[in-house]
């Protein structure tokens, strides 16, 4: 009966998922909530970085408006260039322009920011003109907290699907994994879109105490559409985590469009919130950890896990 009304109250929550979502509005969205509030946000970025920061701070002060205490952004949300040449060029360091108005737009509302991937200079710039696809945290005072770089390349060439994409021509793959951090709204793991379809990444961050898994994306329209909710979902379930994935929507450039429906998923697997495939938005997302640990406690997949040499015993 305990588990049958559990179930019951997430479909309630899910059948709500997208009475929460909301664009760009002048009224500040506002959610009552005991419990600490995340935003999630999706935009459409483009090569004008002046432009995508003016709809990144919106967004960022919508969400604090609305009592978020930590604001994801998606990957690409300083820019998406239109061809290599123009995505090394607009490139920078942490120590640049961009990451420095972030700072100080989180010192300025005293919220945390998920700024991921960000377009950083690689540390052999000079010589190799080569980047890092980055996601950094931000916390309430300004400053850098953790970077994590992106592990998994996306090269991937979709005969009949309109996608050819190959992120190793001009990106370096970052060393290795980072802790979960702890923020206001519980220890977040970080990955970065196409780190979405390695289960490995995601339970090393849960072994580590990861609450919160993070996925800012730029998903294409074909690789979304098929494959987008149900990872999510799958990290969600597997890890027991809340799950959330900001998200870039529409056309960027004549080149480019991506896929939308940043969403929110929690640990049982149910779709939260969901900001569809067509506007930029925010949406508000209730960190409720009371719901993470009677997941955990009601089917201990955690503790049921054998150890290592069981699940290599085929190599």
């Amino acid at each position: 009966m305990v588990l049958y009304s559990y179930l019951w109250r997430q479909v309630l929550l899910s059948q709500r998922r997208f009475f929460w979502c909301s664009g760009i509005v002048r009224r500040p969205l506002r959610m009552a909530s005991s419990h600490p509030l995340a935003a999630v946000c999706q935009m459409t970025s483009t090569p004008d970085k002046e432009a995508n920061f003016r709809v990144g701070r919106q967004l960022v002060e919508q969400g604090r408006q609305g009592g978020a205490s930590m604001v994801f952004l998606p990957e690409g949300f300083d820019y998406i260039g239109s061809n290599r040449e123009e995505t090394l060029e607009l490139s920078e360091s942490l120590q640049g322009d961009i990451i420095s108005r972030y700072a100080n737009l989180a010192r300025e509302l005293n919220v945390w920011l998920s700024l991921g991937g960000f377009h950083e200079r690689g540390h052999d710039w000079e010589n190799d003109r080569r980047i890092y696809n980055s996601h950094v945290i931000i916390d309430g005072q300004g400053e850098i907290v953790s970077v994590y770089r992106k592990g998994h390349l996306f090269d991937v060439e979709l005969a009949g699907k309109g996608v050819s994409l190959k992120e190793s021509a001009f990106t370096i793959p970052g060393p290795n994994l980072v802790p979960p951090v702890q923020t206001p709204i519980g220890k977040v793991g970080l990955g970065i879109c196409y780190d979405l379809r390695f289960p490995e990444l995601s339970l090393a961050l849960q072994r580590h105490g990861a609450e919160v898994l993070t996925y800012p994306s730029a998903f294409t329209l074909a690789t979304g559409a098929a494959h987008w909710e149900v990872l999510l979902r799958a990290r969600a379930i597997e890890t027991q985590c809340f799950v959330l994935a900001a998200a870039q929507v529409g056309a960027h450039h004549a080149q480019r469009s991506s896929y939308g429906h940043a969403l929110a998923v929690d640990p049982w697997g149910v779709v939260i919130r969901d900001c569809g495939g067509t506007d930029v938005g925010v949406a508000l997302v209730e960190m409720d950890m009371q719901r993470l640990q009677n997941t955990r406690r009601d089917m201990p997949v955690q503790q049921h896990r054998r150890g290592k040499e069981y699940y290599s015993g085929l190599e």
